[in-house]
């Protein structure tokens, strides 16, 4: 079968054709449309699940492959960090069953708090890492990496970046699907618990292993050497390709750049590598033979050029080395193939078409800043704290989903920002250093169950005066609707038992808990002044569904009574109200009927 489908779907694929056992992950763009994927096709057979977050996830898979079946585990880069406890144990303790973990970076970065580079950790935990460039690549990469993993029996690091899980590709594939046949848990406590003396041994072993990965990788069919439209596989150097003085290495997606922009200059050497660590040094000794100078074209860190120049210095080699490091390349961002074609015009002097559109008389783009839907009703919860909290010292600690655009104006409710879980732990650490201090944390639904229990344990276990607002939209609405605990149903499809927030919070210890619709703005106010004159940690759950899953039943509509005073603009910020000709007005194209704009007029003129 053949069909055109996303970089994700392209990894989906290849997983249910490496006959996957067991897959979990955590949603996080850009890797969340894996398991989707995965969910839509045949897959009798596969355990399948959205975990609570990337290190149940981790720990689930682990304990697959100890059984012997291939397990897949899908996260984005800043949740790797988040699993990083167990996979760092598990690359010292090792697996039976093949264990693929991806962890899709995102340059950017497009909708991540960070720009860290998997590679990066694929090095610091010495683990393999394989890193495709297109979505045809990852699909068949995936599949070899399930081998990898078995052969040498250590988990391995799938790294797309952006472009490769959302960029699409014509993938084909056998649709009859069998899951891996494997031999089951075998007790050895000398093999699977992990103990000081294990990690000793173990060490030295896994730094013998890579050697002989780096030798293996040397030979790879994803390593290779263009010239032009000729491509050369790893294990072969022909005397053609030694033609020119100069080369240019690349790795993942932006080898699909330069082999674009160097398709018709057969003269210039194209080294692609794909298994950037252990670092096939062999490959890279060959691919250098008469080479004066590369230039080195990666996302997001130096990673493989710092290993060029190790490998230059180590063998001698009179070979310059430019890039990142001496700042032809950019650190950050992504790169593209102007970006790329640009710096290759000068370092080879040769000329690049320009694939921009000339846009000079087209009008320009309206600002779009990224705010919260119209209808949301994030915006009514942090307009009732706003409201509720006017002229007192207050810090308001924000948290990752939809509800971090909460910081825009003119609602301005988010003061912090750091990772999943941190604005409940960081509304304690405000109080702690500031008593005078009203601290709000706000935290989403999926959030909670994912990173923000131990947050409200550490404050209650040390006192802390701190209120907490769970904005429970019943999804995880950022990532694209996935199920969570709360929702009462799972990635196998089946329904659920709903886990109560409020009886978690319950059992924690909290005295004080209310639920509140935040769209009618007088109980919420009044919810919110209730819980601050209390003195511990109390929370008050909003609670009211996305407007993405519940659809309006009306539009709002502003009468003659209005005297245009913009106040409902002022306040909330909604897109759905707008002015045309200097009067307000409200787009019925985005109203979803919320009603919170008719609570806020002060002459009654919208219903």
């Amino acid at each position: 079968m053949k069909e055109y489908v996303m970089g994700n779907g392209a990894i989906a694929l290849g997983a249910l054709s490496a006959g996957v056992n067991l897959v979990a992950g955590y949603p996080g763009t850009p890797s969340s449309e894996i398991i989707e994927t995965i969910s839509k096709y045949p897959h009798e057979g596969l355990h399948l699940e959205w975990s609570i977050n990337e290190k149940a996830a981790m720990e689930v898979a682990a304990a697959a492959a100890y059984s012997g079946a291939r397990s897949l585990v899908t996260m984005k880069q800043v949740g790797l960090n988040v699993a990083s406890d167990p996979l760092m144990s598990l690359a010292y303790v090792g697996v039976k069953g093949g264990m693929v973990i991806v962890s899709a970076d995102d340059p950017g970065p497009i909708s991540s708090q960070t720009e860290q580079d998997t590679r990066r950790f694929a090095d610091f935990a010495r683990i393999p890492v394989f890193d495709p460039s297109t979505p045809e690549e990852a699909f068949s990469m995936i599949q070899d990496a399930f081998v990898y993993s078995e052969k040498y029996h250590t988990p391995v690091l799938f790294r797309p970046t952006t472009r490769v899980d959302h960029a699409y590709g014509a993938i084909e594939y056998d649709s009859d699907f069998r899951p891996h046949e494997y031999e089951g848990f075998v007790k050895d406590s000398s093999k699977w618990v992990i103990f000081p003396r294990l990690s000793y041994n173990n060490h030295g072993m896994i730094e013998k292993r890579n050697i002989t990965i780096g030798e293996d990788f040397s030979v790879n069919r994803y390593n290779s050497i263009s010239l032009g439209k000729k491509v050369y596989g790893a294990d072969i150097l022909k005397s053609e390709t030694a033609a020119g003085r100069k080369a240019v290495v690349a790795t993942g997606v932006s080898h699909s750049y330069t082999k674009e922009i160097l398709k018709d200059h057969p003269d210039v050497r194209l080294i692609k590598i794909s298994t950037p660590y252990p670092f096939p040094k062999d490959f890279a000794l060959r691919a250098l033979t008469d080479i004066d100078e590369v230039m080195v074209f990666e996302e997001l860190s130096p990673y493989v050029e710092e290993q060029l120049l190790k490998l230059a210095g180590e063998n001698h080699l009179p070979v310059k080395i430019l890039g990142k490091l001496t700042g032809h390349v950019p650190h950050n961002g992504e790169l593209g193939t102007n970006l790329i074609a640009g710096i290759l015009k000068e370092y080879l002097g040769i000329e690049t078409k320009d694939t921009r559109i000339d846009t000079s008389d087209a009008p320009s783009l309206p600002v779009r800043p990224p705010v919260l839907c119209a209808g949301c009703p994030h915006r009514a919860s942090f307009y009732a704290v706003k409201l509720a909290m006017k002229g007192k010292k207050t810090v308001y600690c924000g948290d990752i989903g939809c509800y971090t655009l909460g910081n825009a104006k003119p609602l301005d409710m988010c003061d912090t920002c750091l990772c999943m879980g941190a604005g409940i732990t960081m509304a304690q650490g405000f109080y702690h250093t500031d008593k005078d201090t009203h601290c709000f944390a706000f935290v989403g639904d999926s959030t909670f169950f994912a990173s923000g229990m131990t947050g409200v344990v550490n404050a209650v276990y040390n006192e802390a005066n701190i209120t907490l607002c769970v904005l429970d939209n019943s999804t995880t609405a950022m990532t694209g609707h996935q199920p969570h605990p709360g929702t009462g149903r799972n990635m196998m499809g089946n329904v659920v038992d709903k886990i109560s927030i409020v009886k978690i919070l319950e059992g924690i210890g909290l005295k004080k808990i209310i639920t509140v619709d935040p769209l009618d703005l007088e109980a919420a106010v009044g919810a919110v002044r209730e819980c601050d004159e209390e003195t511990g940690v109390k929370a008050i759950i909003f609670k009211s569904p996305c407007i993405a899953i519940s659809k309006p039943a009306g539009k709002c509509e502003i009468s003659n009574k209005c005297i245009n005073c913009k106040k409902c603009i002022r306040e909330l910020g909604c897109p759905a109200l707008i002015t045309v000709d200097g009067n307000t007005v409200i787009d019925q194209a985005l109203c979803t009927g919320c009603g919170l704009c008719s609570q806020v007029c002060p002459v009654n003129a919208i219903s």
